[in-house]
């Protein structure tokens, strides 16, 4: 699963910087490949063909206000051309609504102390694709590092966990359990990430359980298309 692959990619063999911008959108767009990928959908797959419906990579919707997700995926405006780059399936353009809005989270570390924020983030950013397209299907996907130590990059400086403050093993589950009482409710499908990550040379990467964590997201796949069959 791709998405899966480029989560992989943003901790392995190289340095994590977490206020990077791009990454969830780099990550939700690989969901979109992922759900053209499975063929389930002869509707959507026929739509992405005819390029119909595309990417929008500028999360915005045409002629409406709206606050910038990581992904969204709608109706292209008709007067307008689809772009579609060597090695994706799914052409990108402008949209005129959102039919699939994804979020990305990535709780790499001091889980506790920002998990406020985060479930804040998550919510308005669900109640966006909601206001923008009614029937919109929302999907967060969540990373939570469960390593047992770890280093955070801030320009040329690092800090230590644990050290400075708890090692992420230590905050991992208070924080599902926080996501899971107050965020999941607010989407359609809501993927928890378990993962392993130390942001120090020579910069591995596991998954906690990656057999389970394989199948959970390709059942968040295969339902996603089932509901975008029944809605769109």
């Amino acid at each position: 699963m791709l998405l899966l692959s480029k989560f992989r990619d943003v901790f392995e063999g190289g340095i994590y910087r977490h206020r990077s911008s791009t990454i969830g959108d780099k990550l939700s767009r690989q969901f979109y490949e992922d759900l053209y990928n499975l063929g389930r959908s002869v509707k959507f797959n026929q739509r992405v063909n005819n390029q119909n419906c595309v990417v929008n990579t500028k999360n915005r919707v045409t002629g409406k206000s709206m606050r910038r997700g990581d992904g969204t995926f709608g109706e292209k405006v008709a007067s307008s051309n689809a772009n579609k780059k060597t090695n994706f399936n799914v052409a990108k353009g402008p949209t005129v609504n959102v039919q699939i809005g994804v979020e990305v989270k990535i709780l790499a570390t001091a889980m506790i102390k920002q998990i406020d924020r985060v479930i804040n983030d998550l919510f308005k950013q669900a109640r966006e694709f909601e206001r923008v397209t009614s029937d919109a299907i929302s999907v967060a996907v969540v990373g939570v590092n469960h390593s047992s130590k770890y280093t955070s990059h801030e320009g040329d400086r690092t800090y230590d966990k644990p050290g400075s403050g708890p090692a992420p093993s230590k905050e991992a589950s208070k924080a599902i359990s926080e996501l899971k009482s107050n965020a999941t409710q607010y989407f359609d499908e809501f993927l928890i990430v378990p993962f392993e990550a130390t942001n120090r040379s020579p910069y591995p990467f596991s998954w906690v359980d990656k057999r389970a964590t394989t199948n959970k997201y390709s059942a968040v796949c295969q339902r996603t298309l089932t509901e975008y069959d029944s809605r769109f």
